[in-house]
């Protein structure tokens, strides 16, 4: 099978379960981004044990798993707001471990774990609270950010194939053009207004707002993972997504996304 055929089946397969299960209830949208932050947390610290590290990867990849839990809960089975307690003590719980796994640079162990644990755990976290953050359940509220992020992807991809010439950031991304980064904002920007259509949770002006979000914080997102993945001297998170890589591949740019169209929309409804 070639290369484009083998991305096209796996890329339509994952957009289909990622809507399918964001969509069909709430107890779905639990279970995949559950799945998703422990796997990515997984594909995090393989590559941070590239080099002189040896994070704690289960008790790293418990907090994230744990902290979404806590989230969902709070959101969708009115458990107490005061459980989130619970993740003071499991940080200060990676500080102790340490004290006994008698491993090299043990600090680095400590701040690679918090790392990986904050970095993919406080994004998913937030995802809960983003689709009640209007009364009900509202899945179209992130489903908009998937629309607006690969939106914002292709656009740079085709425009930045086409005519790209001035580099973005050619340290850490060199095929990342300016010229792409106007087709993608371009592109994004047009999606704002069909997705205002379908999607009336929020006004058309918000749905702007979000794009021009998404935009910013989108290539940025894509832009740290890059960083990270050129530190340690790959190309991929993972392999689980035949020709796409990983999963924190997949959503380095909703990591940077979600947080900052959260507190817009927090700080104004």
């Amino acid at each position: 099978m070639s290369n484009f055929w083998q991305r096209t089946i796996t890329g339509a397969a994952y957009v289909t379960v990622l809507l399918g299960m964001t969509f069909f209830h709430h107890v779905s949208l639990g279970v995949l981004f559950l799945v998703m932050t422990i796997i990515a947390c997984n594909e995090f610290y393989t590559i941070a044990i590239k080099g002189d590290n040896l994070p704690q990867k289960v008790m790293g990849s418990t907090v994230a798993a744990v902290s979404f839990t806590i989230s969902y809960l709070i959101t969708f089975y009115n458990l107490p707001i005061k459980f989130m307690s619970v993740l003071i003590l499991m940080v200060c719980l990676i500080f102790i471990g340490e004290l006994y796994r008698k491993k090299n640079n043990p600090f680095r162990q400590i701040a690679f774990t918090l790392l990986g644990a904050i970095w993919i755990g406080l994004p998913m976290s937030l995802i809960p609270f983003l689709v009640t953050i209007k009364d009900g359940f509202h899945p179209e509220l992130l489903a908009g950010c998937f629309f607006l992020v690969w939106a914002n992807d292709t656009g740079a991809y085709l425009l930045g194939r086409k005519i790209g010439k001035r580099k973005l950031f050619e340290r850490i991304s060199p095929g990342k053009t300016w010229e792409g980064a106007a087709g993608g904002a371009m592109l994004a920007l047009a999606v704002s207004y069909p997705i205002s259509r379908y999607f009336h949770v929020i006004p058309f002006d918000d749905w702007v707002v979000i794009a021009i979000i998404t935009i910013m914080t989108g290539n940025y997102g894509d832009l740290v993972e890059s960083l990270y993945k050129r530190s340690k001297n790959i190309k991929d998170s993972g392999n689980l997504l035949p020709g796409h890589g990983g999963i924190l591949d997949r959503i380095d740019s909703l990591l940077m996304v979600i947080p900052f169209v959260f507190v817009y929309l927090y700080l104004t409804n």
